[in-house]
């Protein structure tokens, strides 16, 4: 079974009973610890052992850092070789040690080489180093008093700088750049849980996310084969352009329009009759909304009636259904070639949720409202209503 591996990187010498207790932990928690004191690194008898733990840092998951009061050997020259310092040095706007970077030492490369990689680092500081860190920090930039400062958390006094200024450049990247301070062991372990898990319920939320843009873009990707169709069907026509530009525009009227129960949806698409007298022969004689004073988060709907008295039930509100309205004035007044080939276009669109947003109910109005369990107050109807022929003006 494949386990996440984690890199442990720091100082074995003054960290060595936190290490030896990290293992268990990483263990336990059912990942896979990298450590080279405990032979889970190959060290090639043909290169130095720096060169072995550095190869070994691309193929982990996760790099654990642990900073102590030890800077750690400095890395032997062979090692910076297969370094981009140069690249590494503008992920970082405290850089000076990785520009200067002759004197790195193996653990501050085997985290180099992580960010090389784009590997998670997980990085904790002895809150006694942070501690100075922060006096390092405030007393740097003169260097007659940085020079007499002793720093009690740090091992050797040469060695301060370095392990600051690393601290720094970890601290200052743009990206990854967490850095905790840790007084016992147990700080680092409730952190690893809790960031663990918190990224693991990141992973599964980004999941359904992407499930998400994934079906999204199915639809987009299914929108630009109707276009391509409408240009392909189109192909022998003058006013291509014209063709193409009005399958945009009318796409929606002609969605509505075919979705009404009618015996011929092209002739009556390339008929010139007036918008009333287009729901009229679909058999609609009403048109009313819907509205929920009380419950603003409530879609709004429009219906509309039919002379046996069932509905449609169109899932948008009264300016959509303006903005078709006046779609079809614009498309009346089209060429006959072009309205013929957009209509014949969009009339063959494969898409089966073409007409999602209206549907025909086996009811009437009343029955439907008595049946309904929320409260739905209908408004009176819109400024157009034709009943038994005769057409009435609101």
């Amino acid at each position: 079974m494949a386990k996440p591996r984690i890199f442990v990187s720091s100082t074995c010498f003054d960290l060595g009973v936190i290490r030896s207790e990290l293992r268990p932990f990483i263990v336990n928690m059912g990942y896979e610890p990298i450590m080279s004191d405990y032979s889970d690194i190959l060290y090639d008898p043909r290169s130095h052992t720096h060169e072995s733990c550095i190869r070994e840092v691309p193929n982990c998951d996760v790099l654990l850092l642990v900073l102590g009061q030890r800077f750690g050997g400095t890395a032997t020259p062979s090692v910076l070789e297969g370094f981009d310092f140069e690249a590494l040095a503008k992920g970082s706007t405290s850089n000076q040690l990785i520009i200067d970077h002759a004197n790195l030492s193996i653990t501050q490369l085997e985290v180099l080489k992580a960010v090389e990689h784009e590997i998670p680092i997980y990085a904790f500081v002895d809150e006694k180093v942070y501690h100075d860190h922060h006096v390092y920090e405030k007393n740097k930039h003169n260097k007659s008093i940085i020079e007499q400062i002793k720093f009690p958390s740090i091992q050797k006094d040469e060695s301060a700088k370095y392990i600051f200024e690393f601290i720094n450049y970890l601290t200052h990247r743009t990206q990854n750049n967490s850095i905790m301070p840790f007084s016992r062991l147990d700080d680092i372990k409730s952190h690893l849980v809790s960031q663990w898990s918190f990224l693991f319920q990141r992973l599964l939320s980004e999941n359904r996310t992407r499930s998400i843009e994934s079906k999204r873009y199915q639809d987009f990707s299914e929108r630009l084969d109707d276009l391509k169709a409408v240009v392909l069907a189109s192909m022998s026509a003058k006013n291509l352009r014209d063709i193409a530009k009005g399958a945009i525009q009318f796409r929606h009227l002609i969605t509505f329009i075919s979705a009404l129960e009618m015996p011929d949806h092209r002739s009556a698409l390339l008929s010139t009759k007036t918008w009333e007298d287009l729901l009229f022969e679909a058999g609609i004689v009403d048109v009313k909304m819907s509205d929920q004073p009380n419950n603003p988060f409530l879609r709004t709907n429009l219906y509309l009636i039919m002379e046996d008295g069932t509905f449609y039930k169109c899932r948008f509100n009264n300016r959509y259904f303006e903005n078709i309205k006046a779609d079809w004035s614009l498309f009346v007044r089209s060429d006959a070639e072009t309205r013929s080939a957009i209509v014949d276009a969009l009339l063959d669109d494969p898409d089966a949720e073409r007409s999602r947003d209206v549907l025909l109910m086996g009811m009437t109005m009343a029955e439907y409202l008595a049946d309904s369990e929320k409260d739905v107050d209908v408004a009176p109807r819109l400024p157009w209503s034709r009943v038994a022929g005769a057409e009435t003006k609101w």
